[in-house]
Formats: C-alpha cells, sequence, structure tokens
C-alpha cells in the first residue's frame, strides 16, 4: 500500500517521496511510544560537526539510508554522517537530509522533525550538494508531534499533507499553503542577546516596544528550539525565525547547516510566500561552499524579513 497520493508526487521522484514518507510513518510510531521504545534520547557520540548524538537520530539515519536504496538516489548526505554516501550508482538525484531535528526536544515531548532536499545529481558527490540552493527540485520536512505531518514543494507552491494513524496514509491537508504578508510574532534565542549583532538587537528591542514603538503593534515572542515545529508554526500562521551569526567561538556564521536545514526550509517558505535570508542575501540566492556549512538564516512574513533586512544594512 502506498503512504501518498502519488498523483500529486512528480513521476520520477515518487519512489523518492514514498520511501520518505513510508519512513517517517514508521518513525513517527517509534516517537509516540516515547520511553517505551527505549531511550531515544540519550547521548550516544558525536557527529562529524561535533554535535551530540541522540539514540534516535542515529536510528533515523539509518532508517532512512535503508529506505532511500533503490528509488533513484545516487547521493545520501546526512547531517550524521561525515561524507556523502552513494546508494545507487545508476541514481539521479542527490538528497540531503537532517534526518531528526531537535533532537534536544525528544525526552520532553515537543514536536522534533525530518528535514530533507533534492537536487539533480551533478558530475560528483560534493559537485551535487554544493550548488546555488535554487537548484533544488524538491524540499520538504516531516514533523512528528500531536500530528504527523508533511510538508513538502516541487517548486510550484508549498503542499501539506497530514498522516492518517487509522490509514498509514499522508493525506492532503492544504493544496497550497500561504504564509501571511505581515506577522504579529517572532522567534529567537533570547538567551543569546548579549552576544547578538546590533542589527538583530534593534530588530528584537523595537518588537519589544510593541504598540508604542515603531510597529505600532504589540508582537508576542516565541521559542520552541526546533526549526520543523518553528517552521511549521510560521508557514501556518506567519511570524518571523532568527538564528542569527553572533560574536561567540563558533557561531561567527550561525548555527544551522546551509545544505540539511537552511536552503530546505528557505524554499519551502519562499514557495508558500515567504521569504528567507542569511540577514542581507536571499538564502535561494547563496552557495554551500562545505557540506556541513554553517549559515545565519531569518525567514518568515515578508515585511519582517524586509525590516530585519534594511535594519542590516
Amino acid at each position: 500500500m502506498t503512504t501518498i497520493d502519488p498523483a500529486r508526487i512528480p513521476e520520477n521522484l515518487r519512489p523518492v517521496i514514498e520511501a520518505m514518507c513510508a519512513t517517517g510513518a514508521q518513525l513517527s510510531r517509534v516517537i509516540a511510544r516515547g520511553p517505551l521504545a527505549g531511550k531515544l534520547g540519550a547521548g550516544v557520540g558525536e557527529n562529524s560537526d561535533g554535535d551530540q548524538q541522540k539514540a534516535l537520530d542515529v536510528m533515523a539515519d539509518e532508517m532512512f539510508e535503508a529506505a532511500l536504496r533503490g528509488t533513484g538516489v545516487k547521493y545520501y548526505a546526512s547531517e550524521e554522517q561525515e561524507d556523502v554516501l552513494t546508494l545507487d550508482e545508476g541514481g539521479t538525484f542527490a538528497l540531503a537530509t537532517d534526518p531528526l531535528d531537535g533532537s534536544s526536544n525528544i525526552d520532553v515531548n515537543v514536536t522534533i522533525g525530518t528535514i530533507f532536499s533534492i537536487f539533480p545529481v551533478a558530475d560528483s558527490a560534493t559537485a551535487s550538494f554544493l550548488r546555488p540552493a535554487r537548484d533544488q527540485i524538491c524540499a520538504g520536512y516531516i514533523a512528528y508531534g500531536p500530528q504527523t505531518l508533511l510538508a513538502v514543494t516541487f517548486g510550484a507552491g508549498t503542499v501539506l499533507f497530514v498522516l492518517d494513524p487509522e490509514t498509514g496514509r499522508f493525506e492532503l491537508a492544504e493544496e497550497k499553503m500561504d504564509l501571511p504578508v505581515a506577522a504579529k510574532e517572532f522567534s529567537i534565542n533570547a538567551s543569546n542577546r548579549r552576544h547578538w549583532g546590533q542589527a538583530v538587537l534593534a530588530y528584537v528591542e523595537e518588537n519589544e516596544r510593541g504598540k508604542d514603538g515603531p510597529k505600532g503593534k504589540d508582537m508576542n515572542f516565541r521559542w520552541v528550539g526546533s526549526l520543523v515545529a518553528e517552521t511549521h508554526r510560521i508557514l501556518t500562521r506567519g511570524g518571523t525565525f532568527l538564528y542569527p551569526s553572533d560574536s561567540r567561538k563558533g557561531y561567527e556564521n550561525g548555527r544551522l547547516r546551509m545544505v540539511y536545514e537552511v536552503a530546505p526550509m528557505a524554499y519551502l517558505v519562499e514557495q508558500a510566500g515567504g521569504k528567507a535570508t542569511d540577514g542581507v542575501t536571499p538564502i535561494m540566492d547563496l552557495t554551500a561552499e562545505q557540506l556541513h556549512e554553517r549559515r545565519p538564516f531569518v525567514f518568515g512574513s515578508a515585511e519582517e524579513v524586509d525590516r530585519i533586512t534594511a535594519l542590516h544594512c
């Protein structure tokens, strides 16, 4: 049985998306069992970038890697692995993934997710991923929360599906997501305030002044600590998300990975009518130079992203 309506997926990508959905549905069942499935949030080492890996990070990576073999994916790049893997020698796609985003929230029952991005294969493994973000032909996330959701774009809008737990199929929930142009919410890790640059600090202070400040309206603050959860909220009801560079060692270029997180989320946001930048330049105009490269990330409602860009100039 298929786990998603094949008529809504480009024919050449159907095996890949079917594998992602089937694995996402399987992973959602593991996550739903929580501690009954074992110590999913236990630390089991570090990935190539020095971040602690949780047991569920490794499990999810292994599940997606196995499921994608034989689907036409030649190259598989994972945030959890140092190098690109070759899955199908004759494949025509290169898939990058953060198999389990927001893993610090595993043990506290907060929405976590899988992020993925698909490019056509280039001349080499690295060239398939180190290219303009606009070369993506598909991007999506699977959110594991009260509902298991798939948001995906193939370049003609962002579509939302929800997993029906009774049938195990992802069913269409929204034909075209429409991110509101204006916003009354913003998201940033306020604990890093003392490290922010002037432009980011000015934007946050402007929001804090609410209706008495230049915006003339009160702004609500939100922070989940899960990129998938933040993105889904913003796609649904508007807002802005900021993970900027700051003055701390190792944060000069932000912390989110261009290939695995920033580029796919930017594609989804742009296709839903929002904007995504590194604070100045649209993400979709940028090219990763390293597989695990980090990039400052600002996205959301167009008016707010434009304002942040203006403050950086």
